[in-house]
């Protein structure tokens, strides 16, 4: 029955309709019969299909109601692409449309014009070539004037930051908060050349005294840089500058929100949160300064960066050979002590490269009850290699002694 309602509403709405609108639309409906009549399980559009709908929607405004096969998005991208296809063809097919071809005697006149006389503009140029009864415009004088322009050669911006490294220093500041939502505000000084971490120090109360009392602990016998690149933070005070002149050293402020600007500093400052602070929970003043002092001696000594093809800022790591047998190690490529804080905590034993000396440390119960540990024993007479059996019957004389 509501079929039946349907077909007569329709019915009546058309019998309103003009005769123009009927014939198009029993057109269209009879185009998408024909397309539906072809041999193939998914009746496909052709081109010719695709200029008819486009035609179409350009003279009837009522094709999107009788449309069924495709979107009507679809039909309005036919006809934009139609359009596009029949300029291009227009474009190429007709001959003295658009702007006359330059000449390549115009075109080196123009260059050996600028050439010859560089303090000319392009009006004065399209002035000069009128005279000799050339009509161009000065966007084409200023197309092909520019490449009449030699500049001497320089740098790159690169080579010129390489040549001055040695010389800069980037500071910065930067916030911790502690366990009980305490702000503490953490300043560095950096250097561009080896990314060495010059200085470092913590406080609650930034203020201008604070940070050039620590300009002048980072920059003791002389040892400061001549360009010094911060941020406009009002923490530095308005006579740091003319302070820092006075000692020969010339503060560069950064733009206005433009932390690439100090792009060393910025990227210090991630290295500081993802390998310690984001690990460790500060509680006071006194803890953070401690890490933060420590991981620096790790940075400038131990950690290998890839900007210095993988060594450390004050010099290549220090190399230590895999352990030997009998349980020795053996340090290359230092002159420093051959046992570490860490390495003794931890037991066993040790062999210096140079002399033949082995150090057993002593166990943390024993560390804790104040005894001192033995000192090193050299094992000269007992020849360059520490064999197992030696080293077993110096621990059995050593708990003898006990």
């Amino acid at each position: 029955m509501t079929t039946y309602l349907r077909l007569l509403c329709s019915l009546l709405r058309n019998a309103l309709r003009s005769r123009r609108c009927l014939l198009l639309e029993n057109l269209t409906l009879r185009q998408q019969l024909a397309v539906l009549s072809r041999r193939s399980r998914r009746p496909r559009l052709g081109a010719t299909d695709r200029l008819f709908w486009s035609w179409l929607s350009r003279v009837w405004s009522g094709w999107r109601s009788t449309l069924v096969l495709v979107q009507p998005e679809t039909v309005i991208r036919w006809q934009r692409t139609a359009w596009r296809r029949y300029w291009t063809w227009r474009s190429r097919s007709s001959r003295g449309l658009g702007r006359p071809p330059v000449s390549r005697e115009l075109k080196d006149l123009i260059r050996r014009l600028a050439r010859e006389n560089p303090r000319w503009g392009s009006i004065r140029i399209v002035g000069e070539l009128h005279k000799l009864g050339y009509d161009v415009s000065a966007q084409t004088v200023r197309r092909y004037r520019r490449d009449a322009r030699h500049h001497p050669p320089s740098q790159s911006w690169r080579t010129f930051l390489r040549n001055h490294a040695p010389h800069i220093w980037a500071a910065d500041f930067f916030t911790v908060q502690t366990v009980t939502f305490k702000t503490l505000f953490v300043f560095f000084f950096v250097s561009h050349y080896r990314r060495k971490l010059v200085h470092l120090n913590v406080t609650v109360h930034p203020t201008a005294e604070w940070v050039w009392r620590q300009l002048i602990e980072a920059t003791p016998w002389g040892e400061q840089p001549n360009y010094l690149i911060r941020d406009r933070d009002c923490c530095y005070g308005g006579s740091f500058n003319p302070r820092a002149a006075r000692l020969g050293i010339e503060a560069i402020l950064t733009p206005v929100q433009a932390p690439r600007a100090n792009a060393v500093a910025e990227r210090l400052v991630g290295t500081l949160r993802r390998e310690c602070l984001d690990h460790v929970i500060i509680i006071n003043e006194r803890q953070l300064r401690r890490v933060l002092w420590e991981y620096a001696a790790h940075y400038n000594e131990g950690r290998p960066h890839r900007s210095l093809d993988l060594e450390t800022p004050i010099g290549p790591p220090a190399r230590a050979s895999p352990r030997r047998p009998g349980g020795g190690w053996e340090n290359r490529g230092t002159a420093d002590p051959w046992w570490s804080s860490s390495r003794v905590r931890m037991g066993g034993c040790l062999r210096c490269a140079d002399t033949d000396v082995i150090l057993v440390p002593h166990s943390r119960r024993e560390r804790r009850s104040g005894r001192r540990p033995p000192e090193p024993v050299a094992l000269a007479e007992k020849g360059p290699r520490i064999g197992q059996l030696a080293f077993d019957d110096f621990v059995e004389g050593w708990s003898g002694e006990r």
